[in-house]
């Protein structure tokens, strides 16, 4: 799994004009599933997530996790973290779970991600076209790769 971790003042995820999630202070989380990911992967990735600390303290050092921040958090999947860009000029998806795998994975992350944050994860709708706005705060932007563990 990969995810892209944005840190935020604020963030929604559209579809079709509707808005179907909206933060305020928290994380958005773009999540990739490859074929290889799995039940492990969801849980090393979701414990990372949680605890993390890259919410300011006091004294304005990033040292707060998001559980303690009393943050909020939208997941949204998306399988072009996957993309292969090393030969031509059109990516390659063939590393990304296909969409029967993909939503399984993608839904037991969440449900996992709900139980380390003891709350409510909000989501896009999967597979669906999203328009997702967000104010990166900091900026901070963190990938994060399960295979790597960094």
């Amino acid at each position: 799994m990969r995810a892209v971790l944005q840190r935020v003042s604020e963030a929604s995820v559209e579809v079709d004009s509707k808005t179907v999630a909206s933060i305020k202070h928290g994380l958005v989380v773009l999540l990739g599933i490859e074929d290889e990911d799995t039940s492990d992967d969801i849980s090393w990735l979701t414990r990372k997530i949680a605890n993390l600390r890259i919410f300011p303290d006091e004294e304005n050092h990033m040292n707060i996790s998001l559980t303690d921040s009393g943050g909020e958090i939208i997941v949204v999947s998306q399988f072009t973290l996957h993309a292969s860009t090393k030969k031509g000029n059109r990516p390659s998806f063939i590393k990304a779970a296909k969409p029967d795998t993909a939503v399984q994975l993608y839904q037991q992350f969440v449900q996992r991600l709900e139980k380390e944050l003891d709350g409510k994860v909000q989501t896009g709708i999967f597979g669906a076209m999203m328009n997702v706005s967000l104010v990166n705060d900091g900026p901070v932007t963190l990938v994060i790769d399960t295979k790597n563990k960094e």
